[in-house]
């Protein structure tokens, strides 16, 4: 048995479904939504339902899958194919003969699945009316909550299993082969519309003259299944059709439909007409020309009055009392003193209902006010039972007189409508139980077939990933191998860099020439060791920064012309004397040698390197040899 915490967490699931996708699922059987639930909680695992709306809020790619797995798709053509024959030989023809030969046929298929049902209706009718006139005439209406079974049924394909119930001269007629699938006839499914429809929410399709809607019914409770059947009784014509499932039965709606096959499950809807109430007119007697007729006609009418079988009241538009019968007076303790009082000093005014304002009603819309079952409390005896009738009384039907109320004493019908009320209650609850009970063996044999079905496909799945995974083991192998190799060969271009970077290393400090490599936009590639040494910075803190915003003792701005000229092309490799303090303060003479770096594929100017010499000693000594030549 269920506890009080699992009622409420299953509870909270079915609210925020209801919230957040606009399912309602509260008119479902609850013993077979929660089995669904739990039937689709097994398969992630989840054990309990807090877990499982947890698991919704973060994974919405899931309410898809729940879903299919609550709203059981399980249909096929020609289910129950001796009912089907009835509907063919016997209603169809009457559906025929009662329209108009150029007045179109509207049939609803509801909870249509994955369409089998829909396409049936469509063999059906093609083969008594003949293919030409149905296109012609027909339109098939087919509903269903889920849209992944709309878009199957939609498409119109169905696999060779799906079709074995298909008699193979329809089969030849009807469907086109391709490739190892049937496509029913394109010409003949554009009479067929597809749409979703929720049967407990929706409003339903119109003027049908045939409504299917098999093993739908059963997965709702008893106050859900009669508002729908409300819905579909609306949604047919007068002399429209029912077709329902074998799990399915109409003995306690018989006020909306009648058998035309319980075996087959079909019926007629009954027409109801609307019952219209009629005004109560009393003309007022009197003759001013005669007091003798006039005190008659007033004894007649207290007499008419005490004869009535009911109470009644006259009051006239100032509120007063006139008249009052003898069965009014025994029921609320009145009296003929009474008469000639104003009503609102009367007991009777407002108990057992308040008379003044329906009095008013009846006055401002100059119509009957009627009110039932009001419950009288007489003192010392049982409750008594009422209707009210309240009318207006004209002048020539034009200026008012006032009302008069009359009380019907209903007690005994309504004891005996409570009693059958009753008895119809225990019977509906008994057929319910048993059309239940009925309803659960039908919906557990479509969920042992829908289960039988999936653990087909979930074989036919394994065996294909057990293909798909030894051809991804099989690549996976050849990759590693591959994988491999190309390591290998990373490992020994890796060794070459390594030493070639070492080489260059070495070479680059050799010279005692201060080596900068630039890119096109003046950004350190290269500063090296005499560099370093000539000027004070070391390689990680100048590269990547602009020459032009070193702060060393080499004017660099100097540079910046000669370098464009060398990178335009404008200069062939351009020299540069200049004048410098190294980074121990000491003045020195810089030879700046530019050369340019091509692109070797486009041939074009990719940067510049910078060759800085220390060339004073070379300025002293020639100085010191053109001093001893002079002299």
């Amino acid at each position: 048995m269920k506890s009080q915490k699992q009622t409420d967490s299953f509870d909270a699931l079915l609210d925020y479904l209801k919230h957040t996708r606009g399912f309602d699922f509260s008119g479902y059987k609850p013993s077979s939504l929660e089995r669904r639930v739990r039937r689709r909680m097994q398969q992630i695992p989840i054990e309990n339902f807090d877990d499982y709306l947890d698991y919704l809020e973060v994974h919405p790619e899931e309410f898809a899958q729940l879903f299919n797995t609550i709203l059981i798709n399980v249909t096929d053509f020609f289910r129950d194919p001796e009912a089907w024959t009835y509907l063919q030989t016997e209603i169809l023809p009457r559906i025929i003969e009662n329209k108009p030969p150029q007045e179109p046929i509207r049939v609803w298929s509801a909870g249509c699945a994955t369409g089998q049902e829909a396409y049936t209706l469509a063999l059906v009718f093609a083969e008594v009316m003949g293919p030409n006139a149905f296109r012609d005439r027909v339109k098939i209406y087919a509903t269903d909550a889920d849209e992944d079974a709309l878009g199957q049924a939609r498409v119109a394909s169905y696999s060779a299993k799906e079709v074995e119930s298909v008699p193979k001269p329809l089969l030849e007629k009807y469907f086109e082969p391709s490739n190892s699938r049937f496509l029913f006839r394109a010409d003949l499914r554009r009479s067929i519309i597809f749409g979703r429809h929720d049967l407990a929410q929706d409003a339903p399709i119109s003027r049908l003259d045939l409504l299917v809607c098999r093993n739908v019914l059963m997965y709702f409770n008893s106050e859900v299944q009669g508002r729908i059947l409300a819905r579909l009784h609306f949604a047919l014509n007068g002399n429209g059709y029912l077709f329902l499932g074998k799990a399915e039965m109409m003995l306690t709606r018989t006020n909306l439909f009648t058998p035309i096959s319980v075996k087959d499950h079909i019926f007629a809807k009954v027409s109801q007409g609307n019952l219209r109430e009629r005004l109560l007119d009393l003309v007022p007697l009197g003759d001013p020309e005669g007091g003798n007729i006039l005190a008659r006609q007033i004894r007649l009418r207290d007499a008419a009055l005490d004869s009535t079988p009911v109470a009644q009241l006259i009051v006239d538009v100032t509120g007063v009392l006139v008249a009052v019968s003898e069965r009014a007076r025994a029921i609320f303790g009145l009296s003929l003193k009474d008469v000639g009082r104003p009503l609102q000093d009367l007991e009777i005014s407002y108990r057992p209902v308040e008379l003044r304002s329906l009095i008013e009603q009846a006055y401002t819309d100059r119509r009957m006010v009627s009110l039932n079952d009001i419950a009288h409390h007489p003192h010392g005896a049982e409750t008594q039972y009422l209707d009210l009738q309240i009318a207006p009384l004209h002048l020539n039907g034009d200026a008012l007189l006032g009302v008069i109320v009359t009380f019907a004493d209903v007690t005994q019908s309504h004891r005996l409508q409570e009693e059958l009320r009753r008895t119809a209650q225990d019977l509906e609850t008994a057929y319910e139980e048993l059309q239940s009970s009925n309803e659960e063996l039908e919906t557990t044999n479509e969920e042992l077939q829908s289960a039988n079905e999936e653990l087909e496909t979930t074989n036919e799945e394994l065996q294909s990933a057990n293909e798909e995974l030894e051809t991804m083991n099989e690549e996976l192998q050849s990759s590693n191998e591959e994988l491999h190799t190309v390591n290998e060969e990373l490992s020994q271009r890796t060794q070459e860099y390594n030493q070639l970077n070492a080489w260059l290393q070495s070479v680059l400090s050799i010279p005692p020439t201060a080596l900068v490599v630039l890119d096109r936009h003046f950004n350190i590639l290269l500063w090296n060791q005499r560099a370093e040494d000539m000027w004070g910075l070391r390689a990680d803190e100048v590269r990547g920064n602009s020459v032009f915003s070193l702060d060393i003792g080499l004017p660099v701005e100097e540079l910046r012309g000669p370098i464009l000229a060398c990178l335009r092309g404008e200069r062939n490799e351009p020299t540069v004397l200049l004048d410098a303090i190294n980074r121990r303060g000491r003045a020195i003479k810089c030879q700046v040698h530019i050369a340019l770096i091509n692109n070797s594929s486009t041939r074009e100017g990719e940067g510049v390197a910078l060759m800085i010499e220390d060339v004073s000693d070379r300025e002293r000594l020639a100085q010191s040899l053109a001093s001893s030549s002079g002299g």
